[in-house]
């Protein structure tokens, strides 16, 4: 039984190094949504528009708005909720947790590149992104997560009573009519 017990820890031990590593992304990968040239102004504001604006966008196509010009990458992502500013970051290493972000927005060289989206929506635990974009050329500036948009409605403490007190009455007249 204790080499059994030994054996399982070893494979255990063998194979948990490669649970251990984070996903990589990478400029143009599968995760990728869009790409936005030049994306500045950068505040919080206007990455949330940039990131909707891509969201509308169909696959394959470039457009010009928000005085931006967006290309929307071709990968598909099912039905892509609206995005809602989460968080702000620098460095390359970016820890998701068990939360659920939709999307990550990376700005690479103040204005003098562009801006990288890629959908994490499907990702958890420690991510990393690329520190240069276009090569070596443009050094990562800063990074922001969102959240989906879409969240499912709370119902109202009222409402919530009045489904109470009809399970109440409910159990009541079952009740009554198992006594009778």
């Amino acid at each position: 039984m204790n080499r059994l017990l030994a054996a399982v820890i070893f494979a255990v031990c063998l194979i948990a190094p490669t649970f251990a590593h984070a996903n990589a992304l990478s400029i143009g990968d599968a995760h990728e949504l869009g790409f936005v040239n030049f994306g500045i102004p950068s505040g919080d504001a206007d990455r949330t528009n940039y990131v909707n604006d891509l969201i509308a966008m169909g696959l394959g196509t470039t457009a010009n708005a928000l005085g931006q010009t967006f290309s929307r990458s071709n990968n598909v992502f099912g039905s892509l909720p609206t995005a809602v500013f989460a968080a702000d970051g620098t460095g390359t290493s970016i820890n998701l947790g068990s939360d659920q972000f939709s999307y990550l927005f990376a700005k690479y060289d103040g204005p003098n590149y562009g801006s990288e989206v890629w959908y994490v929506g499907d990702l958890s635990g420690m991510i990393t992104i690329p520190a240069n974009g276009n090569g070596d050329k443009y050094g990562l500036s800063g990074w922001t997560l969102f959240g989906p948009g879409s969240v499912a409605p709370t119902p109202e403490p009222g409402s919530l009573m009045l489904v109470g007190s009809g399970v109440l009455g409910l159990a009541a007249m079952i009740r009554r009519k198992i006594t009778t």
